[in-house]
């Protein structure tokens, strides 16, 4: 038996203005957005970047207890997407045009890469980074 990481989804109060907000934001691709518009999907690489209403997550989850719902007037869960680009300051800029909240300025951490992180519409936070050098 295998297991391979498949996709992360995100529980949100609007499918679509979220996937709206990745391609504007960090120019991601749209791959999917079910007619009801409550689960869609962006082409991230490898792995895929999902996110689903929270009405889809209430009945999917109900028999295990619920969820907590990201709430962007709280401090941040701890997780978050990382994206990975050559220009972090200039992604941070593009995703604060687009609706994002910057939550820490571009840092060179001491093993070489810059990060900085952003909270999207609704509170996810995002890491946007250049590459870990190997």
């Amino acid at each position: 038996m295998t297991t391979s990481f498949g996709y992360t989804i995100f529980y949100v109060s609007d499918v679509d203005a979220t996937l709206a907000f990745y391609e504007q934001g960090f120019g991601l691709e749209r791959r999917f957005l079910t007619p009801e518009s409550d689960y869609g999907e962006l082409a991230t690489g490898s792995t895929t970047l999902a996110f689903a209403s929270i009405e889809l997550a209430a009945g999917n989850l109900a028999g295990g207890g619920g969820f907590a719902p990201i709430d962007p007037d709280r401090p941040p869960v701890g997780a978050s997407i990382t994206l990975l680009t050559d220009d972090v300051a200039a992604v941070v800029d593009r995703a604060e045009q687009a609706g994002a909240t910057r939550y820490t300025e571009p840092a060179e951490k001491p093993w070489g890469q810059t990060v900085a992180y952003v909270r999207d519409p609704n509170g996810v936070l995002v890491e946007i980074a250049t590459p870990v050098a190997t």
